[in-house]
C-alpha cells in the first residue's frame, strides 16, 4: 500500500472520530435545561406541549410547542416509572416558595392549584401584584416558568396607558370566547399580569385557565394542567 494511501486512511478515520466526540458532546449538552436548581433566566421553552391560541379575529392557532423537555423528567408529557407517586401539596408549595425567593425580591405564592399534570403557582410581588406564573412537576417537583401567555406575553412591567384592554376588557373577552368555547362556563377567577391576564373558568367549578393579551385581546388556552383536582 503506498505511503500516501495510508495517510489518507489515517487522516480519514481522525477525522470521523473528531466528528463522532462532538455529536457525543452535544447529545449530552442540554442548554434547555432548567431546573427548581436554577433561578429563572428567560424565556426558555423546555416543555413540550401543544397549545392553542386564539387571534383578536377568533381564529384558532395551534402553537405545536414541542421543546427538549418533551418525554424528559422535567417536560409536560413526562415519563415516569410505575411506582411514581406524586409529591404531596405541601412539598409543591415550598418548592415554589424557594423558586420565588430567587425570582424576585420579597416574591410570594398567590393562588395556587393542582391540576392532574402539575401544581400551578401564581407570583406576587411585595405589593401583592401578580407578576407571573409558575408550574411544579407533580412527581419530580421540578419547578418551571409556565409555557404560554406567562413567557410570550409577560412584558415585566405595567404600562396602563399603553394597554387596549383592561382587566374588565380582558374578560369581556373571555366571555365571548367562553360562550362558544365551553357554554354556561363562567369566570370564576380573574388575575392581572404584566401585558395579560389570566383567568380561571369553569362551571360547577374549574375546568381550566385561560389567558388574554392586553394589547391584541388575543386568547390563549392553558392546554397543559390537565383535570382540575383543587386549589
Amino acid at each position: 500500500m503506498k505511503k500516501e494511501t495510508i495517510v489518507i486512511i489515517i487522516a480519514v478515520v481522525l477525522l470521523a472520530a473528531v466528528i463522532i466526540a462532538i455529536g457525543i458532546a452535544i447529545g449530552y449538552s442540554n442548554p434547555w435545561d432548567q431546573s427548581d436548581s436554577r433561578p429563572y433566566s428567560g424565556n426558555m421553552m423546555g416543555q413540550g406541549m401543544m397549545s392553542s391560541r386564539i387571534t383578536g379575529s377568533g381564529n384558532l392557532m395551534n402553537q405545536g410547542m414541542m421543546g427538549s423537555g418533551m418525554m424528559g423528567s422535567t417536560g409536560m408529557m413526562a415519563l415516569y416509572t410505575a411506582d411514581a407517586s406524586p409529591i404531596t401539596v405541601t412539598d409543591a408549595r415550598n418548592r415554589a416558595q424557594s423558586y420565588a425567593d430567587r425570582y424576585y425580591p420579597g416574591a410570594g405564592i398567590g393562588d395556587f392549584m393542582e391540576f392532574s399534570l402539575n401544581y400551578y403557582a401564581e407570583l406576587r410581588d411585595a405589593s401583592g401584584m401578580s407578576i407571573a406564573e409558575i408550574l411544579v412537576d407533580r412527581y419530580t417537583g421540578a419547578v418551571t416558568p409556565e409555557p404560554g401567555p406567562n413567557m410570550a406575553w409577560n412584558t415585566g412591567r405595567r404600562s396602563a396607558a399603553a394597554v387596549v384592554y383592561d382587566l374588565a376588557g380582558g374578560k369581556s373577552r373571555a366571555e365571548q370566547f367562553l360562550a362558544g368555547y365551553l357554554p354556561g362556563a363562567t369566570i370564576r377567577e380573574s388575575m392581572s399580569y404584566p401585558g395579560y391576564y389570566t383567568f380561571d373558568f369553569g362551571r360547577a367549578e374549574v375546568e381550566g385557565m385561560l389567558s388574554v393579551n392586553a394589547y391584541t385581546g388575543d386568547i390563549w388556552v392553558h392546554t397543559w394542567h390537565g383535570q382540575y383536582i383543587g386549589g
